[in-house]
């Protein structure tokens, strides 16, 4: 039935151009020589040369409006209400040609047969055309999966009219909370009550729910998704209207749900002010420019109108990309900031010292470190020698460049560490403080905080790829939890803490409540329309959650203070807090001991020097329940 159709959908264009201006050609004959018949109540009518020129002008003129009113390049399966507006007028004009050129060449058009023929070439011209797209429409649409969209405002109108255009999805139900939208028709498709899902569901069978609500805050966000949750239908969301407006995203683009709607918090507003101060006309200096926080703190500061911004990065790649990334950014936002993209290791004070020298750096931003408990735990040396001498060598760099302002960007497994990483970083917060109580020109401040969802080495990429290749998900342990923080909100919070702090200070982010890792997981697993299972369950449920223990120096869960003496500052999100600390005299003794001890690879004395010092190290795992 539908092999013609076919046939000509699968043409090339020249040949479907061409067979269109033939098909409409042949529909102006028959529609005057119809009009004619209907005038004359007859069908045995003869043509005069006057009444064939007539003919040839009015078909010419219809074909010219056509292709003038791009008639042969639109694409007939997608063709809609403009189209059909594009054939009235091409049909009022056909009509006028009609007949004035019977009027200037007298030929025999009775004064009523434009008007006849207008209404026959409208339904000649016009009717093979959505026949085409209807068929094909109905054809193509049961090739495509069922989707069900939340949402029937106008983010939700546009995805519906693009997934029907498209190659991927058929939009078959509207679902909205709305009583007023409830038994509305959006482009073919009805808007029922969120309390049909149930039956609507088993009616269509849905391979996902669209989330096409965007205009609602993220309180009310959170909540609609803790409700969607316990639906058993995998989850996605689509891009905001600034988004779409701007250009970063198309409207068909469905992505898995943003890693804030798992966290389930709502983030605060910066203080414009504080976001500035250190940054906008400035000199500025990433490390780990190429990392998760390195590169969300490099386009925080982009925003914020630097007059050079300078990438400091190991990795090339990713360097290459930050920096490509940023270029694109300023640009589409018009501004005028130089981006200098450096490859280099902290580990040379040198390169270092020469780098903040020629650019006359205003504000450092050290995010450079290894980070990875496990792998840190396995390469101790190269731990201490980055994440503890790199610190001090670009601290040294920053004093002899006289940079004014630096901040260490530190971690939460610095309190009271059961393994090297954490340790490491609260030896480089020791080394900070130190320089600042010996008295330097450059301001050191140290920021604190957890786990940053979407990181690299973040459970949120790990849950998702275990999820989708059908578990199992891997928890270490069914009580372990874990602060957490958007990879944005934390880049502003330490940019407004590095701006309010005094000479040696460390701040320390409020994280919120602590998330159950096992909790995540679950919520993971059920937003992507899945139920989850234990050891003991296998058959009620899709992913199994395995628990694995805990990893060599991993806490059940992490803290963010050493002391009690906290304090708050004019951020209600940034703590400041006093710590025991070293003098300067103590700390280059214990710096001296320790590089002698990574330069003999002897692991135990490093280990040994690390316990002694004030870091709260411990060797052993440590349960705190």
């Amino acid at each position: 039935m539908f092999t013609p159709i076919q046939l000509l959908l699968s043409a090339q264009r020249k040949n479907k151009r061409l067979i269109s201006i033939i098909y409409d050609l042949l529909a102006v004959t028959f529609s005057l020589y119809f009009a004619m018949a209907l005038r004359l109540d007859t069908f045995n009518i003869s043509f005069g040369l006057a009444e064939i020129a007539c003919l040839v002008i009015t078909g010419s003129v219809t074909v010219f409006c056509f292709i003038k009113l791009g008639m042969y390049r639109a694409i007939l399966r997608y063709m809609m209400m403009p189209a059909i507006g594009n054939i009235l007028i091409a049909v009022i004009l056909s009509s006028i040609t009609l007949a004035l050129s019977g009027f200037f060449l007298q030929a025999f058009i009775p004064r009523s047969v434009p008007f006849i023929y207008s209404g026959i070439a409208m339904i000649m011209l016009g009717a093979p055309r959505i026949i085409i797209r209807t068929i094909y429409h109905h054809y193509y649409r049961r090739q495509k999966p069922n989707v069900f969209i939340y949402g029937a405002g106008s983010t939700g109108r546009e995805l519906a009219y693009a997934l029907i255009q498209g190659d991927e999805y058929h939009p078959v139900v509207f679902l909205d909370d709305d009583p007023v939208k409830n038994g509305q028709i959006i482009t073919g498709v009805r808007v029922h009550p969120t309390e049909e899902f149930d039956r609507l569901r088993s009616l269509y069978e849905p391979v996902k729910l669209l989330l096409a609500i965007n205009n609602i805050n993220q309180g009310d966000r959170l909540r609609l998704l803790d409700k969607l949750s316990t639906w058993p239908i995998e989850i996605q969301s689509v891009p905001s209207v600034e988004d779409i407006a701007t250009g970063k995203a198309l409207v068909t683009e469905v992505r898995d749900l943003d890693i804030g709607d798992l966290l389930g918090r709502e983030p605060v507003d910066p203080d414009l002010e504080l976001l500035s101060k250190n940054i906008s006309g400035k000199n500025v200096l990433v490390t780990g420019a190429g990392g998760s926080i390195g590169s969300e703190l490099c386009r925080q500061i982009l925003s914020q109108s630097p007059a050079k911004l300078v990438l400091f990065e190991l990795n090339e790649y990713n360097l290459y990309e930050i920096h490509q990334e940023l270029i694109s950014s300023a640009s589409r936002q018009k501004l005028s900031v130089e981006i200098v993209a450096a490859l280099g290791s902290v580990q040379k004070e040198n390169r270092m010292t020469k780098l903040m020298v020629n650019n006359y750096i205003d504000t450092v931003y050290h995010a450079a470190a290894y980070k990875h408990v496990p792998l840190v735990e396995d390469n101790v040396i190269e731990g201490i020698r980055n994440n503890v001498f790199g610190t001090l060598h670009c601290a040294n760099a920053a004093i002899e460049a006289g940079v004014k302002n630096f901040t260490l960007i530190s971690t939460d497994k610095a309190v009271r560490p059961t393994n090297i990483m954490g340790a490491s970083k609260r030896m480089a917060e020791l080394v900070l403080q130190a320089l600042a109580d010996k008295g330097t020109s450059t301001c050191f401040t140290m920021v604190r905080f957890g786990n940053v969802l979407g990181s690299s080495g973040s459970v949120v990429p790990l849950f998702k790829k275990q999820i989708r290749k059908g578990g199992p998900v891997t928890v270490t342990h069914p009580e372990i939890t874990r602060f957490f923080m958007l990879i944005p909100e934390a880049a502003q919070l330490v940019i407004q803490a590095g701006a309010m702090g005094n000479n040696g200070q460390v701040f320390v982010l409020d994280m919120g409540e602590s998330v159950k890792i096992v909790d995540l997981a679950q919520r993971m697993i059920r937003l992507m329309g899945m139920k989850e299972y234990y050891d003991d369950n296998s058959d009620d449920g899709d992913i199994e959650i395995q628990f694995t223990g805990l990893r060599p120096g991993e806490k059940l869960y992490e803290e963010l203070l050493v002391g009690e003496s906290v304090e708050g500052t004019s951020h209600k999100k940034i703590m400041t807090a006093s710590e025991d600390k070293l003098s300067w005299d103590e700390m280059s003794v214990l710096l001296e001991h320790l590089d002698r001890c990574c330069h003999h690879f002897d692991t135990d004395c490093i280990k040994e020097i690390l316990l002694t010092a004030p870091t709260g190290y411990q060797l052993k795992n440590i349960e705190l329940i």
